[in-house]
């Protein structure tokens, strides 16, 4: 009879890893289904300095994204987390045993799910921006504003999170200025009011990113009025040598696979109860594919941890 785990996870992001240790601590047969690398978004970061216990500047304990994620994947191992490094290709919930089928045609079969595959930022598609994320190039102010402390930096969207994280940078940066290619905000007007009567923030409307470039950091980047046509390039300060972009275009939760397994609301984010529970019984949704205010390290983490406490609970009443 093939091997049926206790708890399959599909996604080796935080949420993912968390959940690992706490079901590996607890006795429970764990698989980690992984397709890219593990850590998800985190180890594009090249310090992560919001995660408990995770920075000092004052002493070596400053911690890089991949460190982080290599801790937590060590760990859950140590108690006994099994991890593969496949994409899952199809899946079948209908059962009280479901199945999990990666990209090589192999079922894996578990009593229970946890899916923590995450969210990802729209990325804009501009050249360098790629190679510089992580490196001056930014999605998250909550994250990263404070690297960029009297610096200028650049917030690109028109949104609510652009205006909203314009506001939260000011408190860092010397001087924000927002690139929109809308000609105007498209968030609500008391939001876009307080952007635009702060003496901290510039608003440059209907243009756009057209290019990024720097050696190992961010140092340049072209802009472009759509208006107008013309071009204009900004520069690092020669003794900075640096500055930020932040990007606020929207997210996207990576839950395409699982459209018609489970339901999701109209943006394609898995809701879930307190518990991290889905309509599904024994299938869990944790990280930042949830609805949910703030997506970050710790926020996925938790939620790892509480579907896995939840599964142990409810396992002891499962029966094949």
């Amino acid at each position: 009879m093939d091997k049926i785990y206790d708890v399959i996870i599909i996604g080796g992001g935080p949420a993912g890893l968390s959940a690992a240790l706490y079901t590996s601590r607890s006795k429970l047969s764990t698989l980690i289904l992984e397709k890219d690398k593990m850590g998800g978004q985190i180890v594009t970061t090249e310090e992560v300095a919001n995660y408990p216990g995770s920075l000092f500047k004052t002493d070596e304990m400053e911690t890089s994204g991949p460190k982080l994620v290599a801790r937590m994947v060590k760990q859950a191992e140590h108690f006994g987390a099994e991890k593969i490094m496949k994409g899952v290709e199809s899946l079948d919930f209908s059962g009280q045993i479901k199945k999990v089928i990666t990209e090589d045609n192999t079922e894996f079969l578990g009593k229970t799910v946890i899916i923590a595959t995450g969210a990802y930022s729209r990325k804009l598609g501009a050249p360098g921006e790629k190679a510089l994320t992580g490196k001056g190039v930014s999605y998250c102010a909550t994250c990263d504003a404070d690297f960029f402390e009297d610096l200028e930096v650049f917030c690109i969207g028109a949104g609510y999170a652009a205006a909203e994280e314009a506001i939260y940078l000011t408190k860092f940066a010397k001087k924000v200025t927002i690139i929109a290619r809308e000609p105007e905000f498209t968030c609500a007007k008391s939001i876009a009011d307080q952007v635009m009567a702060n003496p901290k923030i510039e608003v440059k409307f209907s243009s756009e990113v057209l290019e990024m470039r720097g050696d190992g950091i961010l140092e340049e980047v072209t802009f472009r009025d759509n208006l107008t046509g013309e071009t204009w390039d900004y520069v690092a300060e020669e003794d900075i040598g640096t500055f930020g972009i932040f990007v606020f275009i929207g997210y996207k939760p990576a839950t395409d696979l699982f459209k018609g397994h489970i339901n999701m609301d109209q943006w394609g984010y898995i809701p879930t109860d307190e518990f991290m529970a889905t309509n599904i019984p024994g299938v869990y949704a944790a990280g930042d594919l949830r609805p949910k205010e703030l997506r970050q390290v710790i926020t996925a983490a938790s939620d790892g941890a509480i579907a896995a406490t939840a599964i142990e609970k409810y396992l002891t009443n499962f029966e094949i």
